[in-house]
């Protein structure tokens, strides 16, 4: 009896190995990566998991896509090894990975984020239609090189700036789509903790924190001062002005709430909001976005793991050395960096057939949501009367609640209890019932 398990174990790895180009790579599981050109000078680089679920073929479960943020955050770096991929930082396997469950995506987002890289400066992307157009041609070599993929359900995820970039993208594959340059099964976008409408998350600082505890009136006041600045900055077109200005009111923020965590306001800091007065507006922005502003300590141990074993293991080209460029790749989109995307996500509820969400955990800071829920209730959809009527639930998940949800559609927004900035690892319980309502992996 047991020889037969491990003789039908054997055949069926083997059967699993022939339908894809597995191969391995850093950790357990089979992967693949590799680049793809999507521009003369300009090559973004992809890591996929296949999933781990108990299944005849890995296409029997969907595709998730992870975009990270920043821009310049690495999804290969911060959303693998700290919020989702299967091994933690410290290489333990991550329980709640999402491999387990479906095939899953990683891409360094923008050309220029973690291992992505472009020849000269000259090829990173300008604003978020480049980025997007990115994308749909790093889709394109990905399908080439993987075919068995085309058929299988396409889901978008994303965190933070990825929030922003992911809508248009969405788009612009689904257009890529309709015009048969592509052949993809796109399903949904779910946007996390997104940078959709700046100026709303931005609003929302200085009245959460108030309500929290964590300042004064006196401190409400000032941080919105300068919110307001940084708002009439953008409504008159000067938008490197106004992300210079946002920088300003982050600044104002750290002071007056003595060094809060813009990531999960109820985590312990060193109150170091006088030693990060150090830093120039440039270098604060990019500390916090791009660097995802966790601890020093383990900010070196991923750099070194992405720059050393992983490098290794993924055949990373000599000349190429992860996040060496991510900095370069933020400053390029500081014009574009406050302009709102809402348009976009209205476009794709009134124009396209894809499910949107938005999940939100509720002790972020940088993308707060009230200021979610402000921009959600100024859409125009064709759906927004029913949105609007529909009731507020309860995300139960083992008798134990999760969260809320509303939704109307093809659009649900998930408020996510006990939730930071990075929902996927602080609240695993409310991302996998997330998971299952859009990729419905278990059906």
């Amino acid at each position: 009896m047991v020889r037969l398990l491990v003789v039908a174990f054997a055949v069926t790895a083997c059967f699993l190995l022939l339908e894809t180009s597995a191969k391995e790579g850093f950790g357990p599981g089979n992967q693949d990566y590799g680049y793809v050109d999507v521009r003369k000078g300009a090559h973004m680089f992809y890591w996929l998991f296949y999933t781990t679920a108990n299944v005849s073929k890995y296409t029997d479960r969907p595709l998730a896509i992870w975009l990270q943020g920043g821009p310049g955050a690495s999804s290969t770096g911060y959303g693998n090894f700290e919020e989702l991929g299967p091994l933690t930082l410290d290489l333990v396997a991550r329980n709640h990975t999402w491999v387990k469950d479906m095939n899953v995506l990683f891409i360094d987002n923008p050309v220029g984020s973690g291992f992505s890289y472009v020849d000269s400066s000259k090829y990173l992307t300008r604003n978020n239609k480049q980025i997007a157009l990115d994308l749909v041609e790093l889709m394109k070599g990905f399908y080439n090189n993987h075919p068995e993929f085309k058929k299988v359900p396409l889901h978008i995820f994303c965190e933070s700036y990825g929030g922003k970039m992911a809508p248009e993208f969405a788009l612009e594959l689904y257009h890529a789509i309709e015009k048969k340059e592509i052949e993809s099964n796109l399903k949904s976008v779910a946007l996390g903790d997104p940078w959709v409408s700046p100026m709303d998350s931005v609003n929302a600082w200085a009245p959460l924190l108030l309500n929290m505890g964590i300042i004064d009136h006196d401190g409400h006041d000032k941080i919105m001062k300068s919110a307001d600045k940084t708002g009439k900055a953008l409504d008159n077109g000067k938008y490197s002005q106004s992300t210079l200005y946002w920088s300003d009111t982050q600044r104002v923020l750290l002071d007056e709430s003595k060094g809060v965590d813009f990531y999960n306001i109820l985590l312990p800091t060193n109150g170091d909001a006088y030693s990060r007065s150090l830093l120039s507006n440039e270098e604060l922005m990019y500390r916090t976005l791009v660097k995802y502003d966790i601890d020093e300590n383990r900010d070196q141990i991923l750099q070194n793991l992405m720059r050393g074993a992983v490098s290794k293991a993924l055949k990373i080209p000599k000349n190429v050395v992860w996040g060496s460029q991510s900095s370069t790749t933020f400053n390029v989109l500081m014009g574009d960096f406050m302009k709102p995307v809402v348009d976009i996500v209205e476009t794709l509820l009134n124009s396209t057939s894809l499910e949107v969400s938005v999940f939100s955990g509720q002790l972020d800071l940088i993308c707060a949501t009230p200021g979610a829920v402000n921009w959600i209730n100024g859409m125009k959809w064709n759906n927004k009367s029913a949105y609007e009527s529909a009731p507020r639930v309860g995300i139960v998940v083992d008798r134990v609640l999760e969260g809320y949800q509303k939704e109307a559609g093809k659009f649900a927004m998930f408020w996510v209890d006990r939730a930071g900035h990075m929902v996927p690892n602080d609240n695993p319980r409310a991302m996998d019932y997330i998971l299952k309502k859009y990729t419905k992996y278990d059906n």
